[in-house]
């Protein structure tokens, strides 16, 4: 909990997603890297502007994504832009790099200077669309103690979105949450099934009394952040701060100032 609050000076933060456009190489791609590094500080600027409590980017356009690792053409790039938003904003900044590439996450955020990644796949095991995402807690602390990057908090998902759980069927979201937080997570991410789903108001209520902070991931809207606000230590929110409340959509700065004066009503 001591990370999690030096990170964001113990306030309840509103984290907003900028979702790079499509990368180098990736199928997708049509713009050049001056282009995608301008598009994501314009968003920055946006954020910063209507009060945003931090930011994080993250890879989103490059489908279809590779499993566990990515080349040096997405994580130098991804460096480079959050570095670039770090100092544009004077935020906290994170980072997650799809899918599952935590070590090169963490790699980007320690040489960028930001303030924490989001990491698939920490405890147990689950079927992504990209196939079997496997634990890496062991492994992803071990990277940031070598690097020294122990200032740096790692967020992680569990029971994550588009992916079945069946292997793990019989382990409940208490459970899993238990596991985290033993394994030293600095945030447990709990989301809905898909992106842009909220995330259940029941299983929520069931992780009360946990000492590992609780962010919300997915489905939150300022018809329903009231009912949330209560039950977590943050809230990311990608989707419905985009026109007409889709992930692909331009960012909104309206909607995106309105849900901030709710939140701080």
């Amino acid at each position: 909990m001591e990370k999690f609050r030096s990170v964001f000076n113990g306030i309840k933060p509103i984290i907003g997603m900028i979702h790079l456009k499509a990368l180098p190489g990736t199928p997708k791609n049509t713009l050049n890297s001056y282009e995608i590094i301008n598009t994501a500080l314009q968003e920055a600027d946006i954020y910063k502007r209507a009060g945003i409590d931090g930011i994080m980017i993250e890879n989103m356009h490059d489908v279809p994504y590779l499993k566990g690792s990515v080349g040096h053409e997405i994580s130098s790039l991804m460096t480079l832009i959050g570095y670039l938003i770090k100092q544009k904003a004077q935020l906290p900044v994170g980072i997650q790099i799809l899918a599952g590439a935590n070590i090169e996450a963490l790699a980007a955020a320690n040489a960028a200077g930001l303030d924490f990644v989001r990491a698939e796949g920490f405890v147990y095991a689950h079927v992504a669309d990209e196939g079997l995402i496997e634990a890496q807690a062991g492994e992803l602390l071990r990277y940031r103690k070598r690097i020294g990057a122990e200032d740096i908090a790692i967020f992680t998902d569990i029971k994550k979105k588009h992916s079945s759980h069946y292997i793990t069927n019989d382990v409940t979201l208490l459970d899993t949450a238990r596991a985290a937080q033993f394994f030293l997570s600095d945030g447990i991410i709990i989301t809905g099934s898909h992106t842009g789903d909220s995330a259940s108001i029941e299983e929520l209520k069931s992780l009360k009394g946990l000492t590992v902070p609780i962010l919300i991931g997915s489905g939150v809207t300022k018809d329903n952040v009231a009912d949330y606000l209560p039950l977590c230590d943050g809230i990311i929110v990608g989707s419905y701060f985009k026109k007409e409340g889709h992930w692909e959509n331009e960012l909104e700065y309206s909607r995106i100032k309105e849900f901030m004066r709710l939140v701080k009503k």
